[in-house]
């Protein structure tokens, strides 16, 4: 496993991180098999962790909770996101920031994560939605400091919505945002535009997230792929994404290097861009795991192939299915 600096935070954290929504939002999910796997992952050299209190309204962190204790001779670094106050997916700039993220709010959230992650101060506490009208309003700064100057967090970071990576750039000007987290992958490329230049000028770590765009660049979804209606994956492929994103990834397949898979190839085009501290991938299995962090070894692509993927760059905008 190769480790990265997560920007001004200075943790040095594994390439490849673990992503733990899988484990509470997705059919299928164990319990079980999702300890065994986080353990692996573990014994395998993964330290970082990112989770939220929306998975499973806190299943996801007493999950990473119980493998921190377990693993106490160890430094594993827990991400957590503070759910937005209003429920609702993305942020759009109608919404009051005081409706969204409290003082209040954020604290009450702060401390339920703490609790099940069993720690005292979160290593790196995010909001959950963002939308950057909202920098300017004083309660974000003042909140943001007192969670470090109360110890509560170690830092602070941003999720933010997806396809909109500029919508955040006004609030790391701030100071405040020591982390940024994005959708990042090889359809999603816009993040090269601005904000990774960006947050390489100001030292801001970088978590890209759906490096595999919620599984279909893992190469096994086709025309007839269906999702159980409780699985979030149900509308996000639903008929107005399903057969666009099927067309474009059998396009893909066919300049896979020989050797090589196409989620390979996937998280090897995230981990080519030197702005990227690390991107986290869902592993609910232990043959998972086993896949994913041997391509923290295998280094980056060749240029020739980088070059080549850049014309799979796709632009979207948010959608009601795309939430």
């Amino acid at each position: 496993m190769k480790y990265r600096k997560l920007g001004r935070t200075g943790f040095e954290v594994s390439d490849i991180a673990y992503g733990l929504w899988g484990m509470s939002g997705w059919s299928g999910s164990d319990n079980r098999q999702s300890l065994d796997s986080l353990q692996l992952s573990v014994d395998s050299g993964c330290n970082f962790f990112d989770t939220a209190w929306a998975y499973g309204e806190g299943k996801s962190d007493g999950l990473l909770g119980e493998t921190i204790e377990r693993n106490s001779g160890k430094r594993l670094y827990a991400a957590s996101k503070i759910p937005p106050a209003n429920d609702k997916w993305p942020a759009l700039p109608s919404y009051k920031y005081s409706d969204v993220f409290s003082s209040q709010h954020v604290f009450k959230y702060a401390d339920l994560i703490r609790k099940k992650l069993c720690v005292d101060s979160i290593d790196l506490l995010q909001f959950h939605v963002w939308d950057d009208s909202w920098t300017d309003e004083p309660e974000f700064r003042s909140t943001v400091e007192k969670l470090k100057d109360g110890g509560w967090i170690r830092h602070f970071g941003l999720s933010l919505n997806r396809w909109e990576p500029e919508n955040g750039i006004k609030a790391l000007h701030t100071g405040l945002v020591d982390v940024v987290q994005v959708i990042y992958n090889i359809f999603d490329q816009a993040p090269e535009d601005k904000l990774f230049p960006l947050s390489q000028e100001l030292n801001v770590g970088v978590i890209a997230r759906v490096p595999l765009d919620e599984g279909s660049l893992g190469g096994k979804m086709t025309l007839e792929t269906r999702f159980p209606k409780d699985d979030w994956r149900s509308g996000y492929f639903g008929p107005e994404n399903l057969a666009n994103t099927i067309h474009r990834v059998e396009k893909l397949k066919k300049i896979v290097p020989a050797g090589m898979t196409l989620p390979e190839m996937s998280l090897r085009f995230i981990l080519s861009h030197p702005a990227v501290s690390t991107t986290i991938i869902g592993m609910r299995s232990p043959v998972h795991v086993a896949q994913n962090v041997a391509v923290s070894d295998a280094g980056p692509l060749e240029a020739a192939l980088l070059d080549e993927l850049k014309h799979h760059r796709w632009d979207r905008r948010p959608a009601h299915w795309s939430d």
